[in-house]
């Protein structure tokens, strides 16, 4: 099993939630995050006083997927979320080493 993080722009959230359930995605984790990456926030002018946006909204998606099902799914949210500007986001996949459904004890992929 793997996890899949995506931080993405806030505008392009629902767009990879919908191209994720009709790729099979039953559930997912969503987070309203601020952060930067090589843009460095940016500034902006608001009364005539210009300031700067150190850190930058995003979005974080995490959902858990069968190993055959990684390739498919990072497919899904790069074409979701590109626009081809900068900012557009990453994806991180990690190793799950267990999971288990609290309410009926099942594991791993029957967890998910």
């Amino acid at each position: 099993m793997k996890k899949i993080e995506a931080i993405i722009k806030p505008h392009a959230l629902e767009k990879v939630r919908d191209a994720l359930n009709r790729a099979g995605v039953s559930g997912m984790t969503i987070y309203e995050v601020r952060g930067y990456g090589r843009q460095k926030g940016h500034t902006e002018l608001y009364r005539g006083a210009e300031y700067t946006v150190d850190y930058l909204p995003k979005v974080k998606i995490e959902t858990i997927c069968t190993d055959d099902m990684v390739d498919k799914l990072v497919e899904v949210i790069t074409q979701a979320a590109n626009t081809g500007k900068i900012g557009d986001g990453k994806i991180f996949i990690y190793d799950v080493a267990k999971a288990l459904r609290i309410r009926t004890g099942e594991l791993d992929e029957k967890a998910i």
